[in-house]
């Protein structure tokens, strides 16, 4: 663990300090979009709204303190690095093993979840879905928090040399991201087409963990920037929908 004692407060006040905070707390943000993807829709899991909001908070603030742990545990996660089980083919750092553990968990629960939906299961009418406890709930973000976290960690090391302004911009990033969740949540359960576009992301991240842990290295702006398009795409949709709805309602008047 890292001396808290030798944390510097005074680099704060520096241009260099702010601009590097500000920074990476954007990009933290950026990271924990994906993390925020899969709360959401594990949360909608639950029955009323009060536990779906206490795990939105508990499943982010265990985002926040696992990110606050690595990084005080810095010479550990860059060990993680190191070759940890030797595939014959090539030798698999504890990293690689968190990262097609974590894309197999992600890949598995939005493929379970897409099949729930296309076949109705989670409708009123037909075979209920089972639902999850909220314990359950918690156990599978703790999972997934612990990948997403990596990730995180690893992009502020690369980002800033201090671990004060990497703490703060975790802190800053979790605490936007928890006032955000629940309009996030409530806005994908709502629109079923945006849930499904959600699931697909999820599909599409655990793909990209597994070619990380393989090795190959995959460039995020490409997959942040089709998500991107594909949430301007599906914003267009609802709002021709939405147009569609009045105008058929103004012409019954």
């Amino acid at each position: 663990m890292i001396d808290l004692s030798s944390l510097d407060p005074s680099v704060l006040f520096t241009l260099h300090g702010l601009i590097g905070l500000l920074t990476l707390t954007a990009l933290e943000i950026v990271l924990g979009i994906d993390n925020i993807i899969f709360i959401s829709i594990i949360s909608n899991s639950l029955d009323t709204p009060e536990e779906r909001k206490k795990a939105r908070q508990m499943g982010l603030a265990l985002a926040m303190i696992t990110r606050v742990l690595l990084l005080l545990s810095l010479s550990w996660v860059m060990g993680l690095d190191k070759p940890f089980l030797d595939a014959g083919v090539r030798n698999f750092s504890g990293r690689d093993i968190v990262l097609l553990v974590g894309g197999l968990f992600l890949i598995y629960k939005a493929t379970v979840e897409i099949h729930a939906k296309v076949q109705g299961h989670d409708e009123a009418k037909g075979t209920k879905k089972k639902r999850l406890t909220l314990a359950n709930v918690i156990i599978q973000i703790i999972l997934i928090d612990l990948v997403f976290s990596l990730d995180s960690v690893i992009t502020a090391v690369g980002m800033s040399n201090e671990i004060l302004i990497m703490i703060l911009a975790v802190l800053i990033a979790v605490g936007i991201m928890m006032v955000a969740a629940g309009s996030i949540s409530t806005f994908v359960e709502k629109h079923a087409t945006v849930k499904m576009l959600a699931l697909a992301f999820l599909v599409m991240i655990g793909v990209a963990l597994l070619m990380e842990g393989m090795g190959e290295h995959v460039n995020k702006n490409y997959i942040y920037f089709a998500m991107g398009f594909s949430v301007l795409v599906e914003m267009l949709n609802l709002r021709m929908m939405r147009n569609r709805l009045v105008d058929g309602a103004e012409e019954k008047a």
